[in-house]
C-alpha cells in the first residue's frame, strides 16, 4: 500500500502534452494533474486518446510536445515515481508461473530465495485485492482462466515491488471479471485512494466509473472535452459529453414476449442447445465452464478435415490477443478471413469484392481507421474488437459463437452491436453469447446458467433477471473451510 501524503502536491502533472504519429494527433495539448487520494475516471469512445494519454504518463511513450513531471516524488521517470499500469491487453508470460511473472517487473528480486519472496508478495497482493481468490502462485499462467489472469495482472499492479505504489493506471480492469470479483476490485480501489494512493480508472462500464471516481475526465479526438467532479455528471450527460452517435447508454430492455424460432440447430451432450434465430446466453460466475462449453460447441463443427465451401459457425473472441486478431496482418485481412470462400473464384480472391465488403462493415460497425491496409495493431483495443465482430457478421455462417465479446467496447458501440445481433437473429441467425455482464445476458431469448462446469438452470423469457441468474450461480455451492 502507498505511503503518499495528502499535501496537494501532484503525483504527476502534464502541461500541454502532445503525441503525434505522423500526421495523426493522438493527443493534442492535454494538461492534467493527479493528486493523492484522487480516482480519475477516464472515459471516451474507442480511439479518443485514452491509451495514448496513459502511455505518456507511465513512460511507455515520449511526448511530441509539452511537459510531464512527477512533483510529489521529485523523480524524472514514471516507475521510480511510483506509477504502475495494468493494461487492457494482458501482458503476462503464459509459460511462467504467477510468482515468476511478478519477478519480471520486480528488479529487487535477485538473490538466492527470490522465488519464495515473489510467492509471498504476489499472494499477499492477491489476498488484499481479491479475498478468497484460490490462485496458486506456483501455477503457470497458461493454466489460468482469462479472469484469473486479469486478477493476477491487477495484483501485480498493486504489489509494492520494492517501492511505493503512488498511482496505478487500470485500463478496463473488470472486462473479464464477473460482478462479484469486480466489486472486490472496486472496494480495494476505494481503500487504496483513502490511504493516499491515486488511480486512473478507464472503463466503458459507466456504472463502475460512477462507483469509484472522484473526478471524471472525458476525452474526444485526443483532447479533454470535460473534467468535473463525479457528482456533477449524470449518465445521460456523460454520454452526451463523449459525443457518440448513440444518444444514451441504456441498453435495450430484455425481451418480455417470447419469439418464435425455427428448428434446433445446435445440441451438445451437456444440454446446451439453440434454435434457428434464437439468441442463447451463457451466464454464471466466471470460470465455471461457460467458455469451455462454447469451445466444445465450436470445435465439434470445425475440427474435421473434411471442410466444406464455408463453415456453418463462426467465433467472436473476447480474449482477442490470444484467440482473435492476427497481429501481423492488416485490418482488411483480419476482417475478411472468414469470407475468403465467398469472394474467391477458381482459387483466386476477388480483391475488389473483398475490399467492398470490408468497407461496408467498417462503416456499419464504426471501425476508426482511414486505411484498411493499416496493420491491425494500429487500432485501439476496442476497434480491434469491432474488426472481430465484422469478421463474424460478414460471413454467411448461420451460427455465431461469442465468448464475452464486448471487452473494451464503448457503450455506444455496444448498443449498435445489440441492435445488429437482434436484426441478424430476426433474419434467422443463431447466437450463443457468453458474457460476464448480466445486463448483456438479459438481451437473450434464453439463458443457461453454469455452476461448477455444469448447467444449473435454464431461464426463458420472463425468468431472465439478475436475481434469478445470481441465485442459480451461487445455489448449493460449498463454502470453503
Amino acid at each position: 500500500m502507498t505511503s503518499a501524503k495528502r499535501d496537494g502536491t501532484p503525483i504527476v502533472a502534464l502541461t500541454d502534452a502532445e503525441k503525434h504519429f505522423g500526421p495523426v494527433r493522438a493527443l493534442d495539448g492535454v494538461s492534467l494533474s493527479i493528486t493523492p487520494g484522487e480516482c480519475i475516471g477516464l472515459v471516451g469512445h474507442n480511439g479518443a486518446g485514452k491509451s495514448t494519454l496513459v502511455n505518456l504518463i507511465n513512460g511507455g511513450l515520449a511526448p511530441t510536445g509539452g511537459n510531464i513531471s512527477f512533483p510529489a516524488s521529485g523523480e524524472t521517470r514514471a516507475l521510480p515515481a511510483g506509477v504502475r499500469s495494468v493494461f487492457q491487453e494482458l501482458s503476462l508470460c503464459p509459460n511462467l508461473t504467477v510468482a515468476e511473472n511478478l519477478r519480471i517487473s520486480h528488479s529487487d528480486l535477485k538473490a538466492f530465495g527470490w522465488r519464495a519472496k515473489a510467492r509471498a508478495e504476489i499472494t499477499k497482493s492477491l489476498d488484499q485485492v481479491f479475498p478468497g481468490h484460490r490462485i496458486d502462485a506456483d501455477t503457470t499462467v497458461d493454466r489460468l482462466t482469462i479472469a484469473e489472469r486479469q486478477m493476477v495482472e491487477i495484483a501485480i499492479g498493486f504489489a509494492p515491488r520494492g517501492g511505493d505504489t503512488r498511482l496505478i493506471i487500470l485500463d478496463e480492469p473488470t472486462s473479464s471479471l464477473d460482478a462479484g470479483i469486480a466489486n472486490q476490485l472496486l472496494s480495494h480501489i476505494h481503500s487504496f485512494c483513502e490511504a493516499g494512493g491515486a488511480v486512473i480508472f478507464i472503463s466503458h462500464m459507466l456504472g463502475e466509473v460512477f462507483n469509484v471516481a472522484t473526478l471524471i475526465i472525458v476525452m474526444k479526438d485526443g483532447k479533454i472535452v470535460a473534467a468535473r467532479p463525479t457528482e456533477e455528471f449524470t449518465r445521460e450527460g456523460l454520454v452526451d459529453a463523449m459525443g457518440h452517435v448513440a444518444a444514451e447508454e441504456t441498453v435495450a430492455a430484455n425481451p418480455t414476449v417470447a419469439r418464435t424460432f425455427g428448428e434446433v440447430v445446435l445440441q451438445t451432450e451437456s444440454g446446451l442447445n439453440a434454435k434457428r434465430g434464437e439468441i442463447v446466453g451463457l451466464a454464471g460466475l466466471a470460470g465455471h465452464g461457460q467458455a469451455e462449453a462454447l469451445a466444445r460447441a465450436y470445435f465439434e463443427r470445425t475440427s474435421s478435415w473434411r471442410t466444406g465451401k464455408a463453415s456453418d459457425i463462426v467465433f467472436v473472441a473476447g480474449d482477442r490477443g490470444r484467440d482473435g486478431i492476427l497481429p501481423l496482418w492488416s485490418i482488411l485481412r483480419n476482417a475478411t478471413i472468414s469470407i475468403q470462400s465467398q469472394v474467391s473464384k477458381r482459387g483466386f480472391v476477388d480483391r475488389t469484392e473483398e475490399t467492398r465488403i470490408a468497407s461496408h462493415w467498417k462503416k456499419r460497425i464504426g471501425i476508426r481507421t482511414d486505411d484498411l491496409s493499416n496493420r491491425i495493431l494500429s487500432l485501439s483495443g476496442g476497434n480491434q474488437q469491432k474488426v472481430l465482430f465484422a469478421r463474424a457478421l460478414a460471413s454467411t455462417a448461420p451460427i455465431v459463437v461469442m465468448d464475452d465479446p464486448m471487452r473494451g467496447v464503448d457503450v455506444g458501440t455496444k448498443q449498435d452491436v445489440y441492435d445488429m445481433i437482434r436484426t441478424e437473429a430476426a433474419a434467422g441467425r443463431t447466437f450463443l453469447w457468453y458474457s460476464t455482464e448480466i445486463e448483456e445476458v438479459c438481451q437473450c431469448d434464453r439463458v443457461f446458467v453454469f455452476r461448477n462446469g455444469k448447467i444449473s438452470a435454464e431461464l426463458t423469457v420472463g425468468e431472465i433477471t439478475e436475481e434469478n441468474i445470481l441465485k442459480a450461480s451461487f445455489e448449493m455451492q460449498e463454502v470453503s473451510a
